[in-house]
């Protein structure tokens, strides 16, 4: 079991405010939640800066299924990296436009490459990597 420790801080009074009015926002129970999130966010950041870092994340693509070829290109590339595209949720979002988004782990660097690879192909709309942590380091 860790042990809590207070730490004091100080703040410019309107930097104070601004951040009190996020947190009522955002729905925090108090500034320590909203800092210890303010933490977490930063080491899973610099988890990611390191490129051989295990990592865990989504790409998140919405395509026009239309356009030729996409769907076995989109698969093809999914089976070439079948051991980082853990898992992939499908929805079609109208009679042209699919959304999909793929939980994936690896490294990071490996986790950019795959995401870079699929977003930069021909019919993708938008598309976007997001990226978290697996939690080993956090507490």
């Amino acid at each position: 079991m860790s042990t809590l420790t207070r730490f004091g801080i100080s703040l410019d009074t309107e930097l104070l405010e601004k951040f009190d009015q996020l947190i009522q926002a955002k729905g925090y129970a108090n500034r320590s939640e909203a800092i210890r999130d303010l933490i977490r966010d930063t080491l899973v950041q610099n988890e990611w800066e390191n490129e051989n870092q295990e990592t865990i994340g989504t790409i998140t693509i919405i395509y026009d299924h239309h356009v030729q070829q996409i769907s076995h290109n989109k698969i093809a590339k999914e089976h070439k990296h079948y051991h980082q595209i853990i898992s992939t949720m499908h929805v079609h979002l109208d009679h042209e436009n699919c959304l999909e988004v793929s939980a994936v782990r690896g490294r990071a660097s490996e986790i950019r490459q795959i995401a870079d690879e699929i977003i930069g192909m021909k019919g993708i709309k938008h598309g976007k990597l997001v990226t978290t942590t697996t939690g080993k380091n956090l507490k």
